[in-house]
Formats: structure tokens, C-alpha cells, sequence
């Protein structure tokens, strides 16, 4: 198949005249030429004939290609055919693979923070998903459990360090952490 940028319909699709090739150059007729030739004539004339033109060429090419297809061998496009076919199922295989490691490291992770979340006591624990989660502030929490402001700032300081004790000895020991 011969290269697009150099089609007759390319030329004349991407230039603001109608072009036309011959063997010894090309010739572009503008707007401003089609005007002085045809003072009768109007812009919406001029872009008539431009689309004409595009879709005159257009046509030509789609011929050529038809005409360059038939001319291959139907075992050059069968073999192509079936190496597309293998390509895209390799990249779906190869997204696949992508798509379980993901889920494998999320499960991993989530593993990891539900065994860090079980370090925490139990009072730990329900602090903490009332700050992180419900996004209560300590104010609240220590309204709703009748506790002095103090206890549950230090509760969380607390639950936050075993956490990241927790993380770093995962991260160390990947092994023990199960």
C-alpha cells in the first residue's frame, strides 16, 4: 500500500485550493484563482467544488487499496490475519497477568492492614475506625464514649504507633506477618 501523506487525496484534503498532480509538478488552485476565473462564481461555489474533489480522490484511493488487496495472496493474508489474532490475545493475556498481580498485591496489602488493625484492643480499634473512617474528630468520639478528650488523643497516638510498628516489621519480615 502506498504511503498515505503522499496520495493525491491527502495532498488535496490538507490544502485550502483543489490540487492537482501531473508527472512534471503540481498545480493548486485557490480560492482567489477560482474567483478571478469565474466572477460569476462564489465562495460556496469554490467549497462545492473543494469537497467534490475531496471525495473524488477519496474514492481513488479506496480503489487502489481494494485493488492492492486483491493483489496479495490469501496465505500472506491469512498469516496476517491469525499474527493479529496472536497479538491481541497476548496483550489481553499479558493485561490479564497485569490485572491478577494487582489483585494479588491489594489482597496482600489488605491482609497486611487487617492484621496491623489487629494489633489495636478492641477500644483501639473502634477509636480508630470512628477518626479514620466515620471521620469523627477526637472531640466527638470522646462526647460519644463519655471519655475525657486526652484519652482518646492519646488512644489514637497509640493505635497509630503499633500501626507502624506493625507496617515496618511487615515490611522487614514479609514472611512472619500471616
Amino acid at each position: 500500500m502506498k504511503n498515505y501523506a503522499d496520495s493525491d487525496y491527502a495532498l488535496n484534503k490538507f490544502s485550502k485550493g483543489i490540487v492537482y498532480r501531473f508527472a512534471d509538478g503540481i498545480i493548486e488552485i485557490t480560492l482567489g484563482d477560482y474567483l478571478a476565473e469565474n466572477p460569476e462564481k462564489t465562495k460556496s461555489d469554490f467549497l462545492k467544488l473543494k469537497e467534490l474533489s475531496d471525495s473524488i480522490y477519496y474514492e481513488q484511493v479506496k480503489k487502489e487499496d481494494s485493488q492492492t488487496k486483491r493483489n496479495i495472496s490469501l496465505d500472506v493474508l491469512l498469516e496476517n490475519s491469525v499474527l493479529q489474532l496472536v497479538s491481541s490475545a497476548e496483550a489481553v493475556f499479558f493485561e490479564a497477568i497485569d490485572m491478577m498481580e494487582d489483585l494479588e498485591r491489594q489482597e496482600k496489602l489488605l491482609e497486611i492492614a487487617n492484621s496491623a488493625l489487629e494489633s489495636l484492643t478492641k477500644v483501639q480499634r473502634r477509636r480508630y475506625f470512628m477518626f479514620h473512617v466515620e471521620g469523627k474528630s477526637i472531640s466527638e468520639i470522646a462526647e460519644a464514649e463519655d471519655v475525657n478528650y486526652n484519652s482518646i488523643r492519646e488512644s489514637l497516638s497509640a493505635s497509630d504507633k503499633k500501626i507502624k510498628k506493625f507496617l515496618l516489621f511487615a515490611k522487614k519480615h514479609p514472611q512472619k506477618t500471616h
